[in-house]
C-alpha cells in the first residue's frame, strides 16, 4: 500500500521543481482556463513518487495534474484513490479531468477507475498553444496534440 498525504508548507519547493520539470512549468491550461498548480491543493505519494494537484469549485473537483514518477507501479491510483477519500468531505459531488487527444495511457487509467468521457474540445490545444507556446505539437506516440478530452466521474 502507497501511503499518500496532504501536501504541507514544507513541500512548496519540491512541488514547484517537479510541475516545471514534468509540465514546463508551474501554469496548466485547460480550455482558456489557467491554474497555477503550485498554490493548489496537493496529495503527495511516499518518498515523494508522485503528486496531484487539484481545484474544487461548485462541488465539482478537477485534477490539474497528477504524476507518478514511475507507471505501472499504482502510484497514480493510489493517489486518485486517497483523493476520491478526501473530496467528499468538501463538499464535492463529481471529479473531472482533461487530457490530451494524444494522451493514450491516461484515456486508458481513468477510464478503468470509472470515469467517462463526457466531452472532446477539438482545436483546444492548438489554441491553448497560442498562450503557452511550451505545449509539444507532437506528443505520446507520435500523435499530433491537438484537442481537449474531459472526462468525469460522481462520487
Amino acid at each position: 500500500m502507497i501511503a499518500v498525504r496532504l501536501r504541507t508548507p514544507a513541500d512548496q519547493q519540491w512541488i514547484e521543481q517537479l510541475l516545471t520539470a514534468r509540465w514546463g512549468s508551474t501554469t496548466i491550461m485547460r480550455s482558456g482556463a489557467v491554474f497555477d498548480a503550485a498554490s493548489l491543493p496537493a496529495l503527495i505519494a511516499e518518498n515523494g513518487s508522485g503528486l496531484a494537484t487539484f481545484a474544487v469549485q461548485n462541488g465539482v473537483a478537477e485534477i490539474v495534474t497528477l504524476d507518478a514518477h514511475t507507471s505501472g507501479r499504482g502510484i497514480g491510483g493510489a493517489l486518485l484513490s486517497r483523493m476520491i477519500e478526501l473530496l467528499p468531505a468538501l463538499g464535492v459531488r463529481a471529479i473531472r479531468v482533461t487530457t490530451t487527444n494524444d494522451n493514450l495511457d491516461a484515456l486508458r487509467f481513468y477510464q478503468r477507475r470509472g470515469f467517462r468521457i463526457v466531452e472532446i474540445r477539438c482545436g483546444a490545444i492548438e489554441t491553448a498553444r497560442e498562450q503557452k507556446p511550451a505545449i509539444p505539437v507532437v506528443g505520446f506516440h507520435g500523435i499530433p496534440i491537438r484537442d481537449e478530452i474531459e472526462l468525469r466521474r460522481d462520487l
